[in-house]
């Protein structure tokens, strides 16, 4: 168990260069008096590790030192050629990049870990977009990517939802999310998110810009991601559902309104539930959110949501109620009967 660790805090020093104690105690999951004994056993052991004092300080190797490691498990081989999966890095243009990587890596492993590699490129495949979504492919992700890693800033023209706009942005990261790419940018002091397919026209800018020292990507990702399902969801309705009502919520809502939603346990005579759930902005998202659950589910409050189901379901019943545009479509049908495919691939446009 120690060995292992010593190695894991050698190659730690050699991937970061300097690091501090309590960092290598959060990575290896020990104490830190733990992480100053073990420093002590690889410098006792020749390995040339310092330790530099005051508030940028930490212990790191000497400069120059590399030791090659070739000890990789099979589960860290395989990960590793987990991370090549080829969708992103090809849209970053990196994917004759990856595969030459690859093919050096497998060079190198030992005879009884190349299979078990190789299967992972096999028998697994990242399919980043939701069903029936495709993922985007925008014009202008590898002019970014490369500009955020030389630190050049960019100037692109980029359609807003409510306009057009230009902007001068020092790129700090980019996101994949379900199929489509985002931009984390520095702009007028401060961080802003912009989804690249929405950029219109972008221009690599000769003049570099000092990346802030403390920007966190992923953790100003996940802060980006709540914030933006607070505002989309700042209200909240109470429904009265029916037992498939309930089972449907596991369906159709969102992660955001599963985390926050209330479900009384009391069940009434017919078998209905109360639930307070997190809704859109306005009156018409939350009435269009809340179709989605048909006749399973009634709201209570506000009342004007209520109003508003009602006349949306009114419109609805009011232009349904002609049956003779389809035959055999309607409230006299029965319903229980399932559309004949040709009824659906005609009704789908195909």
């Amino acid at each position: 168990m120690r060995a292992s660790r010593l190695l894991s805090i050698l190659t730690t020093l050699q991937a970061r260069g300097r690091i501090t104690a309590p960092e290598l105690a959060d990575t290896c999951e020990v104490s830190v008096r733990t992480i100053y004994r073990d420093i002590d056993a690889l410098a006792a052991a020749g390995i040339p590790v310092y330790a530099d004092r005051g508030a940028e300080g930490g212990y790191r190797l000497l400069d120059g030192y590399r030791v090659r490691l070739n000890g990789l498990s099979p589960p860290e081989a395989e990960a590793l050629f987990m991370a090549g999966l080829p969708g992103p890095a090809a849209a970053l243009g990196l994917d004759a990049a990856m595969m030459a990587a690859q093919n050096k890596l497998m060079a190198a492993l030992p005879a009884n870990l190349r299979e078990n590699a190789g299967r992972m490129q096999e028998r697994f495949h990242l399919d980043a977009p939701n069903w029936f979504g495709e993922a985007e492919e925008p014009v202008h992700l590898r002019a970014i990517a490369g500009a955020l890693l030389r630190e050049r800033m960019i100037k692109i023209r980029y359609q807003s939802w409510r306009a057009e706009k230009q902007r001068r942005v020092a790129p700090l990261g980019l996101v994949l999310k379900a199929g489509s790419w985002y931009l984390a940018g520095y702009v007028d002091k401060s961080v802003r998110t912009y989804r690249v397919a929405r950029i219109l026209d972008c221009s690599v800018l000769d003049q570099p810009f000092a990346r802030p020292a403390d920007f966190d990507l992923v953790a100003y990702w996940q802060a980006a991601t709540l914030r933006l399902e607070a505002e989309l969801h700042p209200n909240t309705v109470t429904v009265r559902l029916s037992p498939f009502g309930i089972k449907l919520l596991n369906v159709v809502t969102q992660p955001y309104v599963k985390a926050r939603m209330r479900i009384e346990e009391t069940v009434d005579a017919a078998g209905w539930r109360i639930a307070v759930l997190p809704i859109g902005k306005t009156v018409w998202h939350a009435a269009t959110e809340l179709l989605r659950f048909g006749a399973e589910a009634e709201v209570l409050e506000p009342v004007e949501l209520r109003e508003k189901m009602a006349e949306i379901a009114q419109a609805m019943a009011a232009r349904y109620h002609d049956t003779k545009l389809y035959d055999g479509v309607g409230p006299e049908a029965d319903p229980n009967a399932i559309l004949p495919s040709s009824t659906l691939s005609r009704s789908c446009g195909s």
